[in-house]
């Protein structure tokens, strides 16, 4: 099975705001700042609006939509339960993100009935607890039935059998398939192939050619072969965080307390999954969409913020320096992850100073929220925080000369 929960965000926010329903909504942000749609209602995506398009186009396509900004802490405690009641028809789970997963249902028959009664089981659940809508395609591969899934939304429960994933796929257009993508689509349309049976038609060496390896993939997916087992998740790669501004800007200072606000919450991950890194990687995107990633790999295992901000700052000061143009987002990531622990300096101790003190600060944080206590560096950031910020003391801790604003 793949099953997807329908317009995810707007429908956990039309759970606690139920005027919302059957409105053109938005998650995303206000209509008057930059950024980009989360999330459309199918009251929205009626006038073209879609995930990934500018709020701005948005609002000129549908000046009625209702834009809000969301709550990321809601979608995730969403999904845990979605997650959870998968688990209660099959272990054997692939989360494709918040809102959609794979299942392998394959065997358990037995305990809950035939796989299209499994599969109302779980729309009926995923209706009643979480008060949203999830459509479910069921077929012998993976690429067949996350197809099928996306063929009736919303509400929809499409089944494949053995030796129909031919027939079913052949008619649809070659963008439904998976893998196709707004490019590969409009390379194919150039060569005539404008459904999914057309591709399949096609000579695998002639694909092959043209698109390389990922040629015979598409050949293969076409003719609805996937040998994809459902796996469950691995462990995270890497950690990381990026914003976009709201405005172009060449403000070091306001760059450098972006980064270092990015740090903290890199940093508060990954203390939170008991992992260190020892790659640091800095990303920028100019007013022009170019797009540049710079990294550093550090000689011991971190987690410490200081030293995210620290290595992310001095790639952030060689990007700038070989580049004039005003930036549009900033990023900040970590990499090459693995399990605490490791030898301390015998005379410096410094290191477990900071860890300490960050030690420290999460707590606090996860008592009274991320924006509690932050640095002096990244209090020009106040007004873009949730909540306003009063300051009661400010302490110099002697590690970097940060100094700590608490509320």
């Amino acid at each position: 099975m793949h099953v997807d929960l329908d317009a995810f965000f707007v429908s956990v926010e039309q759970v606690f705001r139920p005027e919302l329903k059957g409105k053109p909504v938005v998650v995303g942000g206000k209509p008057d700042c930059r950024g980009v749609v989360a999330a459309a209602s199918y009251e929205a995506r009626a006038f073209g609006l879609h995930s990934g398009m500018p709020l701005a186009t948005a609002v000129r396509l549908c000046p009625q939509a209702i834009f809000i900004e969301g709550n990321f802490s809601r979608y995730r405690d969403a999904s845990e339960k979605f997650m959870t009641i998968l688990s209660d028809f099959s272990p054997f789970i692939e989360p494709m993100g918040l809102d959609e997963a794979y299942l392998d249902v394959t065997g358990f028959e037995s305990l809950h009935g035939t796989i299209r009664q499994m599969a109302l089981a779980i729309k009926q659940r995923v209706k009643n607890e979480l008060g949203v809508v999830a459509s479910i395609g069921i077929a012998p591969c993976k690429v067949v039935a996350k197809v099928a899934s996306d063929f009736s939304k919303p509400d929809g429960l499409v089944e494949v059998s053995a030796g129909q994933e031919s027939s079913f796929l052949a008619p649809l257009p070659i963008g439904d398939l998976p893998g196709v993508g707004k490019k590969t689509e409009q390379v194919l349309k150039g060569l005539g192939i404008k459904t999914i049976g057309r591709l399949a038609g096609m000579p695998q060496n002639a694909l092959k050619s043209r698109f390389g390896v990922f040629g015979e993939i598409l050949h293969c997916f076409a003719n609805g072969i996937d040998e994809r087992k459902v796996l469950p998740p691995g462990a995270a790669k890497s950690i990381s965080r990026e914003t976009t501004f709201p405005k172009d800007t060449r403000d070091l200072a306001f760059l450098e307390a972006t980064l270092r606000y990015l740090s903290e919450r890199v940093g508060a991950e990954l203390r939170e999954q008991a992992k260190q890194a020892k790659c640091v990687s800095m990303k920028l995107r100019y007013a022009d969409f170019t797009t540049i990633t710079r990294s550093k790999s550090l000689p011991q295992p971190f987690d410490a913020d200081q030293t995210i901000f620290g290595a992310g700052t001095e790639l952030l000061h060689r990007a700038l320096m070989s580049d004039k143009q005003l930036v549009r987002l900033v990023g900040i990531s970590v990499s090459n992850l693995m399990e605490t622990g490791k030898q301390l300096p015998l005379l410096d101790n410094s290191v477990q100073r900071l860890e300490k003190l960050s030690q420290a600060i999460d707590r606090i944080r996860l008592k009274y929220g991320f924006t509690a206590i932050q640095t002096g560096r990244t209090f020009c950031l106040k007004d873009l925080f949730p909540s306003q910020l009063v300051i009661l003391s400010e302490a110099n801790v002697s590690l970097g000369g940060e100094g700590y604003l608490v509320s």
